[in-house]
């Protein structure tokens, strides 16, 4: 029998985090809304990443931070 340690263990919301805006799935309004506020320059003083768990909110607020 093998014993295996947590560290062995990668949880699946960041085993299969996107890496980047544009590998988002699910979620192409937004995406797209950051990626032209940025292009354009015309940042707002907040967002708000609202939704049920697991969608990517805190994936995109850190990126996009």
């Amino acid at each position: 029998m093998i014993k295996r340690t947590m560290d062995e263990y990668i949880v699946s919301a960041r085993k299969y985090r996107p890496m980047s805006f544009s590998s988002v799935v699910g979620q192409q309004a937004l995406t797209t809304t950051l990626m032209n506020a940025v292009k354009n320059g015309k940042l707002a003083h907040a967002y708000l990443f609202c939704g049920p768990r697991g969608v990517g909110k805190d994936y995109l607020r850190a990126h996009f931070c």
